[in-house]
């Protein structure tokens, strides 16, 4: 590479970057279209929900509400349909099977894991995600529902 493409290769991809993380809006619920408001009702009694935005995953327009339940994060994705497309809760470490817990401790190396959530899309478990922290350097971990490896991030 030459030394004029790589800064202008920096600049694309931060642009890119930029663009994907400002499409995610913040709104307030009385913004929910009345189908995506009975999802919310039906999947946050007892919980106390934070915070609600709007997003584009494929190219469909995408709402999520972030919620506590029982002192535990859940976080669920609703088309504009009403319909729910994935919920990620958080679960305790030593309540995983003993094959997930092993495989995202080796996945982690030396880092901490300090949060691990289940995904579950369609009504059907798909994979476990854990935060990482090595120093002060963030990251996630995926694993399947017995602990193997994803054939594709979910």
């Amino acid at each position: 590479m030459n030394r004029l493409s790589h800064p202008l290769l920096t600049a694309s991809v931060l642009a890119l970057t930029v663009c994907a993380v400002a499409q995610e809006k913040k709104i307030d619920r009385s913004a929910l279209p009345p189908a995506v408001e009975r999802t919310v009702q039906a999947h946050s009694q007892g919980a106390t929900v934070k915070s609600f935005s709007t997003d584009r995953e494929h190219g469909k327009k995408v709402y999520e509400a972030e919620m506590v339940v029982d002192g535990h994060s859940r976080d669920i994705e609703i088309a504009a349909d009403g319909t729910l497309n994935e919920i990620e809760e958080e679960v305790a470490f030593n309540s995983l099977p003993a094959g997930v817990q092993a495989s995202l401790l080796i996945r982690a190396g030396s880092a901490k894991i300090t949060k691990v959530e289940s995904l579950t899309k369609q009504g059907k478990l798909v994979a476990y995600e854990a935060t990482t922290l090595k120093g002060t350097r963030h990251g996630e971990i995926q694993v399947g529902p017995d602990g193997g490896k994803l054939a594709h991030e979910e």
